[in-house]
This record gives C-alpha cells, structure tokens and sequence, in this order.
C-alpha cells in the first residue's frame, strides 16, 4: 500500500511542480492542476477498492495521513480558482475581498477548534470512529458532506483532515496576496538572508524532514513560503534546487554540517573562556 500510494502522490507532485514552472498562478494552469488531482483520486480509489486493507492500523493510516494530502491540493486548487475568478478589480475592493476570505478560513478552524487540537496534537484515542470506514458517530462533529460521499473510500473525518491541510496552505496565499496589495518595504530592523538561497532550502528541507512544524502535518510549500515571508526573499523553484542538492556526488549536506561546525565551535571557545 505504502508503495503504491508513495509512487502515486510523487508522479502527482511532479506533475504540478511542471505546470508552476511553466506559467504563473493563471486560471488554464488552475484547472489543468486541479484535472491531474482528480484522475490521481480516480486512481487511487481503484486501487483501494480493488485491494482492500490489510488490516485496521493500514486503514486509519490511509485515511488520516495518506488520502487527505492528496484531497487537500484538490480543495486548495480549487478553493484558489474560485478567488481568483471571483476577486473583484481594484486594490482597495480586491483587499476587502481577501480579508473576507481569511475570515471565512478564520471560522472554519473555530467552529472546528476540538478536532484541530485532536489532530494537532497527534492523538490516536478516537482513531478508529474517525478514520475506519462504516464507524462514524453523529455525537462527533460530523460535516454534512460525509452523508454524501462514497462510504467505500471515505470516513467521518478523512475530509476534515484534507481542509485542514488545505486551509494552511490556502491561509498563506490570501497573506502574500495581501502583502503584494500594501507593498510591504523591508525595514532597516528586518532579518535578511544573507547566505545563499541554496543553503535555506537546505535548511528548510530539513526542517520539513524531520517533521519539525505541527508534528510533520505540514507541506514543504507551506514551510518554504513561510520562510520566503520572514526574510523577504524569493526561493523560487526550491523543489528543483533540492533535486540538485540531491545529485551531489559528496558533501549533499554542506551548509547544515557548516552550521554543526559553527556551533559547536562557538561552545568549545566558551568552553575555553570558562
């Protein structure tokens, strides 16, 4: 299963990272995106109703960590093409209009707040009411889209997850977005990024490793937009800036082993100072 579905989401991953290299954020690059994600649910659906599961612990980590990823770039896509044809003209109309945008991300996670803080905090208690097929509990904050999905490849809760992953990813967009709109200038107290941009995907592909932000419940594009914000810079094609980090013969790591040797440096000249 873990094959299959790694393989699934990898081919799914590079082809959208090809159309955003090809074009900016337009409207054709939208709902060519949003076609390639619904063919990979179409497919891995098959898959699952061909297959089966082996057991429970397989079936709850399909539908709480494995088909939510892929749901999520269908809601974020889709949520992201409905902004974009809806935003009216004018920066002071368009501004508004985000702002309504960010509210309505802004209720979501409060009238969900109970099951953010149960799948952020990576509890596993209700695991088997909320993400094995056939076991859902009405007490137990369900959408109504549940009563209207394909019970054979969906839980109570497998969807909530997806838009919670979504909503993060669909948060930072309206943020740049709005930070386009007021022309953010960079004060002489801002932090810049002075080493290479090479080295901050390295450190953030790292990060994103070793699952440092919300247990590892995020995606890279949310951490690397994170990062581009907090220093202003543009990382640009940083996927493809880790492929060649990868294709490195020696030294794949070399600017975070320069910070171990930095560091541990600093300790032992305060070491010797003691």
């Amino acid at each position: 299963m873990d094959k299959f579905y790694n393989e699934t989401l990898a081919k799914l991953e590079n082809e959208i990272k090809e159309f955003e290299i090809e074009a900016d954020c337009s409207i054709e690059r939208i709902e060519a995106v949003i076609q390639l994600i619904i063919k990979c649910l179409f497919d891995v659906k098959k898959y699952i109703l061909k297959r089966g599961f082996k057991n429970v612990d397989e079936e709850i980590r399909f539908f709480k960590y494995q088909k939510p990823i892929i749901v999520s770039k269908l809601i974020y896509y889709n949520a992201i093409y409905k902004i974009e044809t809806r935003r009216p003209y004018g920066n002071k109309r368009t501004k508004k209009y985000f702002v309504k945008e960010l509210k309505k991300l802004k209720r979501f996670f409060e009238n969900n707040l109970d099951f953010y803080k149960y799948y952020r905090s990576n509890n596993s208690f209700f695991d088997e009411q909320f993400f094995v097929r056939g076991k859902h509990d009405i007490r137990l904050w369900l959408d109504t889209f549940y009563f209207e999905a394909d019970h054979r490849f969906s839980t109570s809760h497998d969807y909530k997850v997806a838009k919670i992953i979504a909503n993060d990813l669909i948060h930072v967009y309206l943020e740049d977005r709005l930070n386009n709109i007021n022309v953010k200038k960079v004060s002489d107290n801002s932090l810049i990024w002075t080493a290479s941009k090479t080295a901050l995907t390295e450190l953030i592909y790292a990060l994103y490793s070793h699952g440092a932000f919300n247990n590892g419940n995020t995606e890279i594009k949310l951490i690397a937009k994170t990062f581009e914000d907090a220093f202003n810079i543009e990382l640009g094609d940083f996927y493809h800036t880790f492929m060649e980090l990868k294709a490195r013969k020696i030294n794949r790591t070399k600017f975070l082993d320069r910070l171990c040797e930095a560091l541990i440096k600093k300790m032992d000249e305060q070491d010797e100072k003691q």
